[in-house]
């Protein structure tokens, strides 16, 4: 088991990577504070439990913890309003007190719509990470939860850190190609802002890891969260530094909203994006390297790097001008300056990612 702590003071929680850590969920969870007085709420999706939540749920009763389950759709439709309020009611009809926890047992959605539902009941009660997908490894560590809008993807949410992050390596033995790659796209991105060497390592494990290869897989999910911890240690808030970790989001965000969180998975819309971000780094001046890399890391991990050309360009640059990270009419963009460091730019002109969406429909295969 490789062990990881998120460094904020009296907040700071820790991060246990391993192989069948599901087993020791309710002894980790005495450990870390979680009360067995008060209900636990464990929130999944429809795919995930079927294979575990009946795993933690007995390991938790078992303890002697009280336990309310919900099961949402798969899917990032479920990170809506409407079901942020559903389990809200279910928490509330559950008997959830302010000494409850809420553990969100599943990939990104989850989590994200878990932390969220934690964060707002009662102003806010515990709750556990505990991912299930390759992609959640970034949006398990950080604290920052919450749902789509319509327009806008992650545009209503919070900061609230978990107690703790249990991240059980056997889980992604369940995962299906497509999520595989869909959640290589973030660790590679991990790569691209802060390890040059490791985007090389990535280079030369992609077949084992696409694979799921335990040793590759558990190093390169360790160096990925490694990536999130430090910067999140530094910037909790994004006030600076945490800005970095939204590489290819600008993009990738807009790509979402505008195919209606159906036609492209998370990690594919945001591995479009780190390509468009690398053709702007390079017409800033940086590199051509810059490019060349990013566009054959993701191909290695069989990531889109182009844009499906139905897509509208107009309704692309409206999604974005809703995106946290446009301000005072100027874009704001994370930049490669070289592989493995980036910049915040926050005076990208609105004309020039106009011509990177339209670049990024004639990329060749």
């Amino acid at each position: 088991m490789r062990t990881l702590s998120v460094d904020l003071g009296e907040r700071s929680y820790p991060i246990y990577i391993g192989e069948g850590l599901l087993a020791q969920a309710a002894a980790l969870f005495e450990k870390h504070g979680i009360t067995k007085g008060s209900p636990v709420m464990l929130i999944s999706d429809e795919h995930v439990a079927g294979h575990y939540l009946s795993v933690v749920e007995a390991q938790l009763l078992q303890a002697g913890y009280k336990t309310v389950s919900a099961v949402i759709p798969f899917g990032e439709g479920s990170k809506s309003m409407a079901m942020f309020e559903s389990l809200l009611t279910k928490a509330l009809e559950g008997g959830l007190d302010r000494q409850s926890t809420v553990v969100a047992l599943g990939g990104g959605v989850v989590g994200d719509l878990a932390g969220y539902v934690a964060a707002a009941y009662m102003r806010g009660i515990k709750f556990v990470q505990i991912p299930t997908s390759i992609l959640a490894h970034d949006s398990s560590v950080g604290g920052k939860v919450g749902v789509n809008l319509p327009q806008a993807k992650n545009i209503v949410g919070a900061f609230h850190q978990p107690e703790l992050v249990l991240y059980d390596l056997n889980t992604l033995q369940s995962l299906p190609p497509r999520q595989v790659r869909n959640g290589m796209a973030e660790v590679v991105k991990h790569g691209l802002i802060w390890d040059s060497e490791f985007v090389q390592w990535l280079d030369d494990n992609a077949d084992k890891l696409l694979k799921l290869d335990a040793e590759a897989i558990g190093y390169a999910l360790y160096k990925g969260c490694s990536v999130k911890t430090a910067v999140v240690s530094e910037d909790e808030r994004e006030n600076g530094l945490r800005a970095i970790l939204n590489l290819g989001h600008t993009i990738g965000h807009a790509i979402e909203a505008v195919a209606n969180y159906n036609e492209y998975l998370h990690g594919e819309a945001i591995s479009i994006g780190m390509v468009g971000a690398a053709r702007l780094a390079v017409k800033l001046g940086a590199p051509e390297q810059v490019y060349t890399v990013t566009k054959h890391i993701l191909e290695r991990f069989e990531l889109p790097v182009r844009l499906a050309a139905q897509l509208d360009t107009d309704a692309i640059m409206a999604a974005m001008m809703h995106d946290k990270k446009f301000k005072e009419g100027r874009m704001v963009f994370i930049v490669p300056t070289e592989v493995g460091k980036v910049e915040i730019n926050k005076q990208i002109l609105a004309a020039d990612v106009r011509e990177i969406v339209e670049q990024l429909k004639e990329e060749a295969e």
